[in-house]
C-alpha cells in the first residue's frame, strides 16, 4: 500500500467507515434504510467517543495503539453530511462546498492523520482541506448525473443558478452546452485543489503523509479521464475490503 507503515492500519480503518457511509448515501441504497443506519453510526461514533463503541470497524480504530488520546467527534461530521446528502439537501451556496467536503472526506483523514501521530504541523489541515474538497468537486463530476436523477444535486445551487444550468441540464444523459461549461470550470477548480494539496504540506509531514500526495497526484491524473467515468473514484469499497480480509486473517491464527 502506498501509505507509510505508521499510518496503514488508522487509514484502513477510517476508510472502512467512509465506505460505510458512502455506500448509504449512494442513490440506489433506500432512503428510509440510509437514514435508520446513518443515525446508528451518529450514536456509534458517540459511542466511540465515548469510549465503548460496538461496531467492529469502530472496535479496531479503538483498540489502535494511541487511540485513548484521539478526538473522535470529528467523525460526527461526515455522518451528518452524509444523512443532509440522503435528505436531499442541496449546497446553497458556493462558500458552503469547502465545509461539506470537510466534513465528508478532510474531517475521517485528518482523524486518521492524528491516530498515525503526524498532523502537528498547521500545513496538514491545510493540505487535507484542499485535497478534501478537490475529492468532493472530482466524485460530483464522475456521478452529478445519477444523483440529479435521483433528485440530489451536488453542485452549489447558486452557481447552477448564475450558468442558467437547471435541473433537467443535470440529470440530462449528454450535457448541453451551458453545462458542459460549467462542467469543465469545475474541473479546473479541482485541478488547482489537488495541486495545492500536493504543494501545502511541509516536509517534515510528508514521509509519514505520503498517501495525502499520492491522492492528490492521482486525483489530478483522473480528472483527465472521460467525465462521469465511475473508475476516476478513489475505490473506498476496496480499502474496506481489505480491512474485512485483514481481520479475517489475524481471526483466523
Amino acid at each position: 500500500m502506498f501509505a507509510a507503515h505508521e499510518a496503514r492500519e488508522p487509514l484502513l480503518g477510517i476508510y472502512a467507515l467512509m465506505a460505510e457511509w458512502q455506500a448509504l448515501s449512494d442513490p440506489d441504497t433506500e432512503a428510509d434504510v440510509a437514514r435508520i443506519k446513518l443515525a446508528w453510526w451518529r450514536d456509534e461514533m458517540q459511542r466511540l467517543a465515548a469510549g465503548s463503541p460496538l461496531h467492529p470497524i469502530s472496535r479496531y480504530l479503538a483498540n489502535l495503539e494511541g487511540a485513548a488520546a484521539i478526538d473522535w467527534s470529528p467523525l460526527l461530521r461526515p455522518v451528518a453530511a452524509a444523512a443532509a446528502q440522503v435528505a436531499g439537501a442541496p449546497l446553497e451556496r458556493a462558500a458552503e462546498l469547502q465545509s461539506h467536503a470537510g466534513a465528508l472526506f478532510g474531517a475521517p483523514l485528518l482523524v486518521a492523520a492524528r491516530l498515525g501521530g503526524a498532523g502537528s504541523s498547521p500545513s496538514v489541515p491545510i493540505c487535507i482541506a484542499a485535497l478534501a474538497e478537490a475529492q468532493y468537486v472530482a466524485k460530483a463530476l464522475s456521478v452529478y448525473g445519477r444523483e440529479a436523477r435521483a433528485g440530489r444535486i451536488l453542485f452549489p445551487v447558486d452557481e447552477l443558478l448564475a450558468a442558467g444550468i437547471e435541473n433537467d441540464d443535470l440529470a440530462a444523459r449528454n450535457p448541453p452546452p451551458r453545462l458542459a461549461a460549467y462542467l469543465k470550470w469545475m474541473r479546473e477548480r479541482a485541478a488547482h485543489d489537488f495541486a495545492n494539496a500536493a504543494t501545502a504540506l511541509a516536509p517534515q509531514e510528508r514521509p509519514s503523509l505520503r498517501h495525502l500526495l499520492v491522492l492528490a497526484t492521482l486525483g489530478a491524473k483522473h480528472l483527465n479521464g472521460p467525465e462521469r467515468r465511475a473508475a476516476a473514484d478513489f475505490r473506498l469499497a476496496d480499502l474496506y475490503n481489505a480491512w474485512t480480509a485483514a481481520r479475517r486473517a489475524a481471526a483466523a491464527r
